[in-house]
């Protein structure tokens, strides 16, 4: 038997690439393609980044203004793109935040005893936040600064300390780059490097109080933030632990 494979004409290295490969696409497939998708700069506007402006020789000393308005308009809309994409991520991230509090003020006033509230805002706030630390400091004068009550994240502060730390008129600071205080958070201050400190309202005679939200990553809470869901979140937690300390009746 003769082997005939050798008679056989060999196929060019990497010819079979070559043709699995698209051929190349020249101005007419492009003009084409474009005629039959009039929507494609509306669904891939970064596109218009990749194309050079066309210029009119106009003679001497005459500047081609067109050319100039259109590389403008090129940048300006490069510009509003990256806005309405951070525009698009902040919305994102309101939406998750909002949500975040409104789970945790609904688990605050799910609460059936005083003790169960307590524990749900030193515990469980933590995971329904996505923070690292809650607890709520109260001033008192009858024991020691920064000792702990029965009630694991319950801290006693001095007399007078809430405002030293916000300010006698501020409800509410935010750190983006501070390591946590013991007297506030505790043993977990060591992991607190950027924290969020409420002024907690008991009522009318009550001691202060100040709620004390802690993260180990830096910049998560900073002055530029939204302050209006914390603000709920701490007025709503102070309304819900006044109305467990009234006396019945």
């Amino acid at each position: 038997m003769v082997d005939r494979s050798r008679d056989q004409p060999q196929a060019e290295p990497g010819s079979a690439l070559a043709e699995a490969l698209p051929q190349e696409i020249g101005g007419r497939e492009v003009v084409a393609y474009l005629r039959r998708h009039p929507d494609f700069l509306d669904r891939h506007p970064e596109a218009l980044r990749l194309l050079r402006a066309p210029s009119r020789e106009l003679g001497e000393q005459v500047q081609d203004f067109q050319h100039f308005l259109i590389e403008r308009l090129r940048s300006d809309m490069a510009r509003v793109s990256v806005e309405h994409r951070t525009l698009i991520a902040a919305s994102r991230g309101n939406l998750a935040t909002q949500g975040r509090v409104h789970k945790a003020v609904l688990a605050i006033l799910a609460a059936s005893s005083f003790e169960q509230l307590l524990q749900t805002v030193t515990t469980d706030l933590a995971v329904l936040l996505d923070v690292d630390v809650v607890t709520i400091g109260v001033e008192s004068t009858a024991a020691s600064p920064g000792a702990r009550l029965s009630v694991q994240g319950i801290r006693l502060l001095k007399a007078g300390m809430v405002d030293a730390v916000l300010g006698p008129e501020r409800g509410l600071l935010l750190r983006a780059d501070a390591p946590g205080e013991t007297a506030l958070f505790g043993s977990a201050a060591g992991l607190v490097r950027s924290q969020a400190l409420l002024r907690l309202s008991f009522g009318r005679g009550a001691p202060a109080g100040l709620l004390c939200i802690g993260v180990r990553k830096p910049g998560r809470f900073h002055p530029g933030l939204g302050t209006e869901l914390l603000n709920f979140l701490a007025r709503s937690l102070g309304i819900t632990i006044a109305q467990w300390l009234k006396p019945p009746g």
